[in-house]
């Protein structure tokens, strides 16, 4: 039988059936008909039912393209360059415009984005990479080896200064092929794969640049990269100064097209004006607003959207012995570290938007760490003064009733419990030096705050180690590497100890745990470590803030994960999308 008169037959057999069934109705009385015509709208109205349920059974939810998000930040940028960034501002925009061969996910992990793969050699000096063969810059140039191989030379170029420079240090780049490209280290360095998701500049551009040239040129505010987006627009106002950046989503991104369709990111002079710009609707995002910042905005608007997440941060008051014979005596760190409810401090300046902490090692960094209630009793903010008295009676301490200070006679004389605390003019630091001082005050210190102007602070205070103690905070990073902010020999300029703290012990722990691979002997190092050196009490911890950021109520997939610097909120951007489509699950593929 052949397929026409196959199909002839079932024609015919359903003609005839119909045709059957029409007859058959026509016999039926007027109440029967309208019992069978019920009958038949409830057996369409049921198939249609389970059609229905089947469907949606089979469909699943997707991402659908399109869209605006709109975003505003205080501050304007300058070097939208992923080796001169120094700013927020400025490396808000170099990580949407830039992509490394390694890109970092909200959840901790490293993934392949400009490579294809990679491989590290068995004694942990070489790593291998091969480039993605679709791998192109937004002006659809491929990218190759020898964009890799110039932009870490020019990292470690010193006439540069780039901030990247230390990262790479020591670091020996080489060309294989041109999808191919080599990094060999002077010793293992377990952390190393962090360093490559530094954003690649196109050398077809850049190459011809010489030092003089790499600050002065356009590129470093028209950017030209491989990132999830790419520059659309600038509008500036009428002294040039940007008003707001437009950027639509790149095609050949190595790990797809991101769903947004528009990213436009608005400056503002300061955080007063970003707010009223975010009531006043004119930007549906904002970060790193200040807690004082976060309460207007909800008291001023319903159904705020808040996504938190904690920074590895950390901020303390950071004693220099050197500068202040005082801090010699053990006692009086542990008094002062006793006598600090840094709760608080939490409650205070950071309206709950922090974690009071007793270790160098941020929150959640090796273990997770419980917030405790931040509603204390009376009792137990005396009991913290208690403690401290306590200390310093035991320890031959006694106060003076004309000054109320706490002074010791020693060999030399008597010493005073007297020391000036330097901090920066940022508003937070400023305000939590001064929460510090006369919590201390309270327990008879003698307490002078120094505020300096920022660059000022950096310039001719930390950098010369001229202060007694200092509140500061410090940047961990995500591989939680500690060298540079404990090891003795990072106390000078440009080290980072600014607690010019010394133990042997320690030295050998960070020397170790730089060269580990097993992440858990890692942390146990770590844990070693600070176990030592929390003993030896060098600085009083404080607390690690919270990175808060508003965003739309309609926007999915944004995943903050782990946050070191405000950037990183945009780690997968990409995935970030307002509507959602159903399609079978075969087509989701």
């Amino acid at each position: 039988m052949n397929e026409q008169s196959y199909f002839t037959k079932i024609r015919d057999f359903l003609t005839s059936f119909f045709r059957g069934g029409l007859k058959i109705v026509s016999h039926l009385s007027p109440s029967d008909r309208l019992v069978f015509s019920l009958l038949v709208i409830f057996f369409i109205a049921s198939s249609f039912s389970l059609l229905l349920k089947a469907n949606q059974y089979i469909l699943v939810e997707i991402p659908a393209r399109g869209g605006t998000y709109i975003e505003g930040i205080a501050g304007t940028p300058r070097f939208i360059n992923p080796l001169l960034a120094v700013t927020d501002a400025d490396r808000d925009l170099t990580a949407i415009v830039y992509s490394g061969l390694m890109k970092r996910t909200p959840s901790g992990l490293l993934i392949t984005d400009l490579a294809e793969s990679y491989s590290i050699g068995d004694s942990g000096l070489s790593y291998r990479f091969i480039i993605k063969a679709d791998a192109v810059f937004h002006d659809k140039t491929p990218v190759s080896a020898d964009d890799i191989v110039f932009t870490v030379t020019k990292a470690q170029d010193s006439g540069l200064k780039s901030p990247k420079r230390a990262s790479w240090d020591g670091v020996l780049v080489r060309k294989i092929n041109d999808r191919e490209v080599e990094f060999i280290l002077e010793q293992p360095y377990a952390p190393f794969l962090q360093n490559t998701t530094l954003g690649i500049l196109p050398a077809h551009l850049w190459g011809k640049k010489s030092v003089e040239e790499f600050t002065f040129t356009v590129f470093n505010t028209e950017p030209i990269g491989s990132g999830p987006y790419m520059l659309k627009k600038i509008k500036r106002d009428a002294s040039g100064v940007p008003e707001y950046y437009e950027f639509s989503s790149f095609s050949q991104y190595t790990l797809g097209q991101p769903y947004i369709k528009t990213l436009v990111i608005r400056y503002y002079p300061n955080e007063d004006r970003l707010i009223d710009a975010y009531l006043d609707g004119e930007i549906g995002a904002l970060n790193s607003v200040s807690s004082k910042g976060l309460a207007l905005i909800e008291l001023n608007k319903k159904d705020v959207r808040v996504e938190r997440s904690s920074l590895p941060r950390i901020f303390g008051v950071f004693f220099n012995q050197n500068q202040a014979p005082v801090f010699a005596n053990i006692e009086v760190r542990a008094a002062l570290n006793a006598g600090l409810d840094k709760e608080i401090v939490i409650r205070e300046i950071l309206g709950g938007n922090g974690i009071a902490i007793n270790s160098p090692i941020p929150p959640g960094a090796i273990y997770k760490v419980v917030r405790e209630d931040l509603d204390m009793e009376d009792g137990e903010s005396r009991s913290h003064q208690g403690r401290a008295i306590d200390i310093l009676d035991r320890n031959g301490w006694t106060v003076n009733e004309e000054t109320g200070i706490w002074e010791k006679k020693t060999k030399k004389g008597t010493q005073t419990l007297s020391f000036s605390l330097s901090t920066s003019d940022v508003p937070e630091l400023k305000q939590t030096a001064g929460v510090i001082a006369r919590e201390w005050r309270k327990i008879g210190v003698d307490v002078d705050v120094k505020i300096f102007e920022s660059g000022d602070l950096n310039q001719n205070v930390i950098r010369p180690r001229n202060y007694d103690a200092l509140f500061f905070g410090e940047i961990v990073g995500q591989e939680l590497d500690l060298f540079a902010f404990w090891h003795s020999s990072q106390r000078n300029d440009p080290g980072l100890n600014i607690a010019l703290y010394t133990n042997i012990t320690v030295d050998k722990l960070l020397e170790e745990a730089r060269t580990v691979y097993d992440k858990e002997l890692r942390n146990e190092k770590y844990l070693e470590f600070e176990k030592v050196l929390t003993n030896d009490i060098p600085a009083v911890f404080v607390y690690s803030p919270d990175f808060i950021y508003i965003i739309p109520q309609n926007v999915r997939g944004i995943s903050l994960g782990s946050v070191t610097a405000s950037s990183e909120r945009f780690a997968n951007i990409h995935k970030w999308h307002f509507d959602t489509n159903y399609v079978w699950s075969i087509f989701s593929r």
